[in-house]
């Protein structure tokens, strides 16, 4: 693990540590978290950028999945 500087407002700096002493952890591994869940967010956000490039360069045709209908069914028909 690496130690690091950043430089924050003061009003977020001050939310992160209530939120912390809310959570009984430290500012450290509040702002772990927090930017393990941003990077998270990020990659499927980029996920989902490729897939819509793909349906745009490939779009679904009209009746394309219509022979999976009769697979949705639960059976309480």
């Amino acid at each position: 693990m690496r130690t690091i500087q950043m430089t924050l407002d003061d009003d977020l700096v001050t939310a992160v540590d209530s939120v912390s002493k809310e959570l009984h952890t430290s500012r450290s591994a509040f702002t772990r978290k927090a930017l393990r869940d941003a990077l998270a967010r990020y990659s499927l956000e980029q996920q989902e950028q490729t897939h819509r490039q793909g349906y745009e360069r490939h779009p679904v045709f009209a009746d394309e999945f219509s022979v999976w209908e009769t697979e949705q069914t639960w059976g309480d028909e």
